[in-house]
């Protein structure tokens, strides 16, 4: 009953938020941008819906849910000038029947506390005090930390099952259904899309984690956060039957320190019983840690999981 009250609450609160800024502009479909969209478990953040140009509430829709939202669409209101290309990619597979009918669901980082909630919480919990403590002194440059909040993307995870899902599946026309619903993203968005589809089997159906940044902080000097991610996937891996999952990385800047750790994380998808069926990994030479490059290899993912029967 409290969860009922909630979301028709949470419901009525986005239908009345006021005038929507930052919405990014797009060549292809069309955004629904939702200004902070209002949560129990996390701050509030703003939300990009991408509907293709053909959008029938006749239908019925796969949905992508995806990290780093701001980063997705319009490379001119983002930090960095770069950009995934979603609405291209997404648009132009769809038009050419390549891929299912689907919708993408932006969700923003929150900033500062991005490392918080993107961290896989589990993992981190199985560390010792003094590995967790000295994980939390951690610092991206200089003197910038890490991490402003204490990890919590258990939470993250239930804003994202428990409020924003079913608001998604009360507001547009989807199919709500495991086989229908996909998350993704990259580096810590990597991490947290497969953190989600394990604590989260019955939902997710299908994670892509480009750049999956297994060693959590800037060093693999005394780094006890890998081991701590490789036999938390031991444990939880997904039945591979229901489920499919893509990874890749490149070789260059920070993505250089991936390709051991990604080696080992492929032994462990190999034992827990992951073919070329429900599983892909990619190398990609040459390609540095940046939207710019994820951008160029976005259709491989995208075909993987949504590819037409």
């Amino acid at each position: 009953m409290l969860f009922k009250v909630f979301f028709l609450f949470l419901t009525l609160l986005v239908a009345v938020s006021p005038a929507r800024s930052q919405q990014p502009a797009v060549s292809a479909g069309a955004i629904h941008h939702i200004a902070n969209f209002p949560s129990r478990y996390v701050d509030a953040r703003n939300i990009d819906v991408w509907l293709p140009d053909d959008y029938d509430t006749n239908k019925r829709y796969n949905v992508v849910y995806m990290h780093d939202g701001q980063m997705l669409f319009d490379s001119t209101s983002n930090w960095n000038k770069q950009e995934w290309q979603v609405d291209e990619w997404f648009s132009k597979l769809i038009k050419a029947g390549k891929i299912s009918d689907c919708i993408v669901v932006g969700i923003w980082n929150n900033g500062m506390q991005r490392h918080a909630e993107y961290f896989p919480q589990k993992p981190f919990e199985s560390l010792s005090p003094s590995q967790r403590k000295a994980i939390y002194q951690s610092t991206r440059s200089g003197e910038t930390s890490l991490f402003s909040k204490k990890v919590k993307s258990d939470r993250y995870l239930r804003f994202l099952v428990r409020e924003l899902k079913p608001f998604i599946d009360n507001t547009y026309a989807t199919s709500p259904d495991r086989s229908h619903t996909f998350i993704a993203g990259s580096s810590m968005g990597g991490l947290i899309s497969l953190y989600a589809i394990c604590e989260y089997p019955d939902v997710f159906g299908g994670a892509a984690c480009l750049s999956t940044h297994w060693p959590g902080i800037f060093t693999l000097e005394n780094n006890p956060i890998p081991e701590a991610f490789f036999g938390y996937l031991r444990r939880r891996l997904p039945d591979p039957i229901t489920h499919k999952i893509y990874f890749d990385y490149g070789t260059a800047t920070l993505d250089a320190m991936y390709p051991p750790l990604q080696k080992q994380v492929d032994e462990i998808m190999t034992l827990k019983g992951f073919t070329v069926e429900n599983w892909i990994t990619r190398e990609f030479p040459g390609e540095p840690h940046s939207e710019a490059a994820w951008s160029k290899r976005l259709d491989i993912p995208i075909l993987f999981l949504l590819k037409t029967p």
